[in-house]
């Protein structure tokens, strides 16, 4: 698959966010990327997009190899063939040309998958290859070197008659140096670093909570597996347990760890095969994964530690979580009721629901209209509602209210209105739906889940809306007529 215009002129409109001042002398590129041609096509004149690779070792120096068609040191280098992004094609052509291998480079927190530079240079007519003078539009991608020591490098005879590596100092490109210098004076100096963060989430019984990734090969990093939650650095995250805030409150909003800290930094490997340091934290949950929403991905299941052989699972993700189980045993509070009482009888864990019944000033019950994408209840009217998670229900609710609603509720106006005790199917966890009724509140119901619910409105008690979760409509009637309970399933 050829790789795209709008990859090509989204990396440069971004570089140029960065950069404002080189709008002019990145003119030709700008208007390459309006034309019709392939920007990519070394085919395409007057000029075309080249990239290369910035390799740096732990000494802050550069690899540049000795070019036989030109007789210039550069950073390797190349034209575009078929590669998936533009730093594939930086990365194939740094392995090309100077033998090293995909895991032997990783990418840098300073300049994460982005270009530190793009230089425009021209090209001498080629009467042997039949092309004209044209220019090259090259994108310079930064890589470190992950080995303590420089591999042997394995020159490209046909193309390469030598390598040197170059103080930053010392680099011929003018542009490319002052980018490195500047870079340095920020944390730039070769060693490589986690620029993903994972997170390790256990229940403290015992059992880790795994994310099966979409079976997407070529597009999701270990397609099809099971993984642990997380993501790349992004520019905008101030550190890594940041950037691993911010990408579980877009995979799973809702899901709080508690006692996060950093834990191991685990080796993986890119769709590319760059090599990927990735901190990885440790947090604890004790929530039951098919009340989540899951934006991204299958599932979430938990897994005791004896059970990951019958995963598909990275083995470095297999030795982490066996290591964090052996260095942290159980801590034998009980996670369920005992297993057996009055007679052999199994006692069942029943899950708890929070729900909140206000009604304005002409008695109208709020209710929102749920996303259809939702795992329960899509496109169907429902409470403002949520399942408790290591809180308390009161807790629960206020806390409910301002993340969906934007309302927030004083503990000491609210009352039970009604219990349902449901069960959805035969063999399903009973649920306890606790409903409270807020005789005030502060602010008007807005959208601050949109994921979850498209909309609020008030609804009269004998004009609900017919697509109506059950148990709702059971509650509202209930409440009306002064009954404190009622069954579901059952």
């Amino acid at each position: 698959m050829p790789l795209s215009r709008s990859h090509i002129r989204t990396t440069a409109e971004a570089y140029l966010a960065r950069h404002p001042h080189e709008q002019d002398s990145l003119a030709g590129l700008l208007s390459l990327l309006e034309a019709d041609a392939d920007p990519a096509d070394r085919a395409t004149f007057p000029g075309h997009v080249t990239c290369s690779a910035t390799v740096i070792d732990r000494k802050q120096r550069v690899l540049h190899i000795g070019h036989r068609g030109t007789g210039l040191l550069l950073t390797p280098g190349g034209h575009i063939e078929k590669d998936r992004t533009l730093l594939a094609a930086a990365l194939r052509e740094v392995c090309e040309e100077t033998g090293l291998r995909p895991g032997d480079l990783c990418l840098t927190p300073q300049f994460l998958g982005a270009p530190i530079d793009i230089d425009v240079h021209d090209i001498d007519a080629n009467l042997a290859k039949g092309e004209g003078a044209h220019q090259h539009f090259d994108f310079r991608f930064v890589f470190c070197l992950v080995p303590e020591q420089r591999p042997r490098l394995t020159l490209q005879e046909e193309e390469v008659s030598s390598a040197r590596w170059l103080a930053f100092a010392d680099v011929h490109s003018s542009t490319l140096r002052a980018k490195l210098l500047e870079a340095s004076a920020h944390g730039l100096d070769g060693r490589p670093e986690p620029v993903n963060a994972s997170a390790l989430i256990h229940d403290g019984q015992g059992r880790y909570l795994l994310h099966l990734r979409d079976h997407k090969p070529g597009v999701i990093w270990e397609s099809g597996a099971f993984a642990l939650l997380g993501g790349g650095r992004t520019r905008d995250d101030e550190n890594l347990q940041g950037t691993l805030l911010r990408e579980l409150s877009e995979e799973v909003p809702g899901l709080r760890l508690e006692n996060l800290r950093p834990y191991a930094v685990e080796a993986a490997t890119s769709i590319d095969g760059l090599s990927v340091p990735i901190q990885v934290f440790a947090g604890q949950w004790r929530g039951h994964p098919d009340r989540l929403a899951l934006h991204e991905g299958v599932l979430l299941r938990w897994f005791a530690a004896d059970e990951l052989d019958r995963l598909r699972l990275s083995p470095a993700t297999r030795d982490l979580i066996r290591r964090h189980a052996a260095e942290n045993p159980p801590d034998n509070k009980p996670a369920a009721a005992p297993p057996v009482w009055d007679g052999g009888s199994r006692v069942v864990l029943n899950g708890v629901g929070v729900h909140l019944h206000i009604e304005d000033a002409q008695g109208r019950v709020l209710l929102g209209l749920r996303h259809p994408d939702s795992k329960y209840a899509g496109d169907t009217w429902h409470y403002l509602a949520g399942r408790c998670e290591q809180e308390s229900a009161l807790a629960c609710l206020v806390r409910e209210a301002w993340e969906e609603a934007g309302l927030v509720i004083d503990p000491a106006n609210v009352e039970l209105a009604h219990v349902v005790h449901v069960v959805d199917a035969p063999g399903s966890q009973p649920l306890l739906q606790l409903i409270f009724r807020a005789r005030r509140w502060e602010g008007a119901p807005e959208i601050r889940e949109p994921d979850k619910c498209l909309t609020w409105q008030w609804w009269p008690r004998h004009e609900l809306p017919d697509r109506l979760v059950s148990y709702t409509r059971t509650a509202i009637t209930a409440i009306a007529e002064g009954r404190l309970y009622s069954q579901m399933g059952w």
